[in-house]
């Protein structure tokens, strides 16, 4: 190191010259440098973000939250953080994503619907063949009191409710947007009773009223979206026979 007065030569790390003994300039070795590291909430939001349009906007707020702490934490690290770009990139995206996401749902929707609505109307025909159950059921223990005859076609609702107490929910079909009662009873098995062939029709499925009586003339599959209908045997069973193989019922004994 020379001395800047007088040019003579010193050791490094001299603080005053020996020749002149003035003051030598000090020289900076420099501070070593930090090493800065990326913010694990920037990553983190990031993470997040990119994951916000499959998960229709659920970690896209954690993934803001995290953003806008990384880059406060960020500018207070003094260098010894990085990461902006990730943590302003985890904010920016869920928002943007929005449209993504209605588009997304929007098309879930459409591919669902209709199978919910299937689904609903299989169920809407099971509630309606239990309810025709419990009336066959109703029926059989009508017959057993009265000599094995079923209740009065023309008043068989009432019959039922007042010998058998039948509920009156159980006289509506599900499918059915109105009632009281959304079944009609063959008239042919008035005077056959429960000596009627079993595989012959006792209750079907028809516009809303109450004590209906008569034949495949007043028979509906309104009430399952024109699939078909519920129909009580005389047997008991109940079966959910479709459009195309109603022409088949028994509805007189052979």
């Amino acid at each position: 190191m020379y001395c800047p007065k007088c040019g003579t030569e010193n050791p490094d790390g001299a603080q005053l010259c020996r020749s002149c003994s003035g003051a030598l300039p000090s020289i900076s070795t420099g501070a070593p440098s930090v090493y800065a590291k990326t913010s694990g909430l920037a990553i983190a939001s990031f993470v997040l973000a990119l994951l916000s349009p499959f998960t229709c906007i659920l970690t896209g707020i954690p993934a803001v939250i995290l953003g806008i702490v990384a880059l406060v934490k960020i500018d207070n690290s003094a260098g010894r953080l990085k990461g902006k770009g990730l943590a302003v990139a985890g904010i920016a995206i869920p928002p943007a994503s929005l449209p993504i996401v209605a588009a997304l749902l929007g098309m879930l929707l459409g591919i669902m619907m209709p199978a919910l609505a299937r689904t609903r109307q299989i169920a809407h025909r099971m509630v309606c063949a239990t309810n025709m159950s419990g009336l066959g059921k109703a029926m059989l223990i009508y017959a057993n009191d009265y000599d094995d005859k079923f209740p009065t076609p023309s008043k068989w609702c009432d019959l039922l409710v007042k010998y058998a107490e039948v509920n009156p929910p159980s006289f509506r079909c599900k499918g059915a947007n109105e009632g009281p009662c959304n079944y009609a009873m063959n008239k042919n098995v008035e005077t056959l009773g429960t000596n009627a062939p079993p595989d012959m029709v006792l209750l079907f499925e028809t516009h809303p009223g109450w004590n209906q009586a008569a034949g495949p003339e007043i028979l509906t599959t309104d009430n399952h979206r024109g699939d078909g209908c519920n129909i009580l045997f005389v047997d008991s069973h109940v079966a959910f026979i479709k459009t195309g193989n109603l022409n088949r019922l028994k509805w007189k004994p052979d």
